[in-house]
C-alpha cells in the first residue's frame, strides 16, 4: 500500500488531464455560516475549466427538514444526467479549502453506483495558489444518462443507529470538535442538545487534513487508532449534518476498511430530538 490514499488526485495531474472527454470535475464546495464564505459567489467568480456545480442541499431528500440527506437514487441519477455526468465517467470532485465538503459528494456518489470518482489534493484554494487555470463561464454539458446503483449498507438511519447503541454492534466515529463532542462548546445549529452518542469516539474532521490535503496513510492509520477505533471492526460515522462525517469514511476506505456506514442525519437529528440517549464528557478511556 503506498503513503497516499487511492482516492486522491493532485492538482498536477488534473492540470494535465483537463480537457479529456471522459473526465467530468465536480465543484462540492460547501460552507458552514461561520466559515463565512459563498459556495456559489465562489464559483461564479471563478472555478476549475470544465467543472459542473454540485449543491448538496438541492440534490437532497427534500420530504424532510434534516439538511442535505440522501435524496431518491432517480432523484440524483437526474441531476447528475443533466450536469453531464454518467456512473461510468472518471470523476474529479473538489471543494474550496480541501478535504472538507468534497469527501461527502465522492461518498455520495459512490453510494449511487459512480465507479471512478476522486478527491482533488488541495482544492481550488490550493489549484489558485498554484497559479492553475479557472474560468467563470457556466458549462453547458450534453445530457448524459447516470444509471444509478445504490448501496443501502453505506448510509444507515436514525432508528438503526438507536438498534446499533443498544447492542453496541459498530463502533462510532464522531467527526464533530472536541469541544462540541464533549458538551463543553455549544452547537452551532440553535435547538440541539449537546454532547454525543453513548460510546462514540471523537475523530475531529480538521485533524485528517493539513493545508487542504489529505494526510498520508500512516498518519490517517495513526489517528483512527489513537481514538479507539478497531480497523477489523464495523464502523458507523457521523457529525453534525452528515458532511464532515465523510471525512472519516475516506480516511477509513482509503485504508481499505470497507465495513462502514454513514450516519446520514447525524447531530442535527440526533440531537435535535428528545428520545435519543445522549453522553457528556471526553470519550471514555479506550481499551487496552
Amino acid at each position: 500500500m503506498g503513503e497516499t490514499s487511492r482516492f486522491i488526485v493532485t492538482s498536477d495531474w488534473l492540470a494535465k488531464e483537463l480537457g479529456s472527454s471522459d473526465l467530468r470535475i465536480v465543484d462540492a464546495s460547501f460552507y458552514l455560516p461561520a466559515q463565512n464564505r459563498d459556495a456559489d459567489a465562489e464559483y461564479a467568480a471563478g472555478h476549475i475549466p470544465g467543472a459542473v456545480r454540485f449543491d448538496h442541499d438541492k440534490v437532497a431528500d427534500h420530504s424532510t427538514d434534516l439538511p442535505h440527506m440522501v435524496p431518491a437514487p432517480d432523484v440524483f441519477a437526474e441531476a447528475l444526467g443533466k450536469m453531464g455526468i454518467s456512473e461510468t465517467d472518471r470523476i474529479v470532485i473538489y471543494d474550496g479549502p480541501g478535504i472538507f465538503s468534497a469527501p461527502r459528494a465522492w461518498w455520495l456518489f459512490r453510494t449511487m453506483g459512480a465507479l471512478n470518482v476522486h478527491i482533488l489534493d488541495g482544492g481550488l484554494d490550493g489549484w489558485k495558489a498554484e497559479g492553475k487555470p479557472v474560468e467563470t463561464g457556466i458549462p453547458s454539458p450534453s445530457p448524459k444518462t447516470f444509471t444509478p446503483s445504490f448501496k443501502p449498507t453505506k448510509v444507515i438511519d436514525i432508528s438503526e443507529m438507536k438498534s446499533v447503541i443498544e447492542a453496541g454492534s459498530m463502533q462510532i466515529a464522531d467527526a464533530r470538535s472536541a469541544g462540541r463532542f464533549a458538551a463543553t462548546e455549544p452547537e452551532p445549529r440553535q435547538g440541539l442538545r449537546s454532547g454525543h452518542m453513548p460510546g462514540a469516539r471523537n475523530l475531529p474532521a480538521g485533524n485528517f487534513a493539513v493545508n487542504g490535503k489529505l494526510r498520508t496513510l500512516p498518519e490517517l492509520r495513526r489517528i483512527i487508532e489513537d481514538a479507539g477505533i478497531d480497523l477489523s471492526q464495523p464502523v458507523a460515522t457521523s457529525c453534525g449534518s452528515g458532511i464532515t462525517a465523510a471525512i472519516i469514511t475516506l480516511a477509513l476506505e482509503s485504508l481499505g476498511h470497507e465495513n462502514n456506514v454513514l450516519y446520514d442525519g447525524s447531530w442535527t437529528e440526533w440531537g435535535g430530538r428528545t428520545d435519543t440517549p445522549i453522553v457528556t464528557g471526553p470519550p471514555s478511556p479506550k481499551a487496552a
